[in-house]
């Protein structure tokens, strides 16, 4: 659904040329909701001009629902971008418009009809929760209600994918976990793939199927959540699923442990671990619920010696081992 491959932008400047992105590669699936997580100056807003086509690449492709965009012209541009509904922190309603005029909005510059326009914005007000408040003006909204009009908004002209660009950093989390559930609603009900751009780890844990991790232009790791977080090496799982605390001992090699709700079971392996013997011991542990199930990471302080026994007790018994460096 969205491929990019070696996707390169630099910008030329007195001071000498800067490379905002540097070789970016990064694939979504079809139907699947992706995070983008980075810290500011990583590339995200120049990754976004992109992908809307805003900005030409220096090199490299950006493929949209099929289409090579990167060599569109102007005017297929903008008819490629309906491809794309935006969902931006600063939702930048109409404030002299309701929200069903905010929402047919997209509908009457693609000049569709009006029995059309009208059928569509009802079922997207119900959808978002707002069937009842079609009349209101933005002023009359909290900032939730906002946003699901945006939300709404960005759905009008049925884009097969969604892109959000730190959609929740404006609203508490109540607000924030609401929101988060209606893309997840929107994705299974309409199909859309979702991509977020986030950087708060909470949106990741709570509605993303997988990530990716945006650092100076390039994605240093990618995968599904339930895979980033069996790894020790990963520093996306470190962010998703911390392990904080001191070994217990002075080892240098402790043996991280994964267990989930799809697999194994988070009592099971509290069970298999209560077995360790008194020459291993559970340094730290986390507990996360990511992608409807739940996740459990342990670190397991052992003496080198006793190390390769252990590894092949937890393995043997169904969990995912990964061995630390110190």
């Amino acid at each position: 659904m969205i491929e990019v491959n070696r996707l390169r932008k630099v910008y030329h400047s007195a001071g000498g040329d800067i490379a905002a992105l540097d070789g970016l590669d990064l694939s979504v699936p079809r139907g699947e909701i992706h995070g983008i997580v980075g810290p500011s100056g990583a590339g995200k807003s120049t990754l976004i001009r992109c992908l809307t086509g805003l900005s030409r690449p220096t090199s490299g492709s950006v493929i949209i629902d099929g289409q090579e965009i990167t060599t569109l012209s102007a005017r297929e541009l903008r008819a490629q971008r309906r491809s794309i509904g935006l969902v931006f922190q600063d939702v930048n309603l109409f404030d002299s418009r309701t929200a069903a005029q905010n929402v047919e909005y997209p509908l009457e510059v693609a000049k569709s009809d009006r029995a059309t326009r009208t059928a569509r914005v009802a079922q997207l007000l119900d959808l978002v929760g707002l069937g009842d408040r079609s009349q209101s003006y933005p002023h009359q909204l909290s900032g939730g209600q906002q946003q699901r009009v945006g939300i709404a908004r960005a759905l009008a002209a049925e884009p097969p994918i969604l892109l959000c660009d730190e959609p929740s950093s404006a609203l508490d989390w109540s607000t924030t976990r609401q929101i988060l559930q209606l893309i997840s609603r929107v994705r299974d009900e309409l199909g859309v793939t979702v991509l977020i751009i986030t950087h708060e780890m909470s949106v990741v844990r709570q509605v993303c199927d997988s990530a990716s991790k945006l650092e100076a232009g390039r994605i240093t790791e990618s995968g599904r959540l339930i895979d980033l977080v069996s790894t020790s090496s990963s520093l996306l799982a470190s962010e998703l699923l911390p392990l904080t605390g001191p070994l217990t001992g002075d080892t240098g090699s402790p043996v991280d442990v994964t267990a989930s709700s799809l697999d194994i079971g988070i009592d099971r392996a509290l069970q298999i671990l209560s077995h360790l013997d008194d020459r291993s011991s559970i340094a730290s542990g986390a507990v996360e619920t990511i992608v409807g199930g739940t996740v459990a990471r342990f670190r397991i302080d052992v003496a080198p010696e006793d190390r390769p026994a252990l590894v092949r007790f937890l393995r043997d018994s169904g969990l995912r081992v990964e061995e630390s460096a110190a």
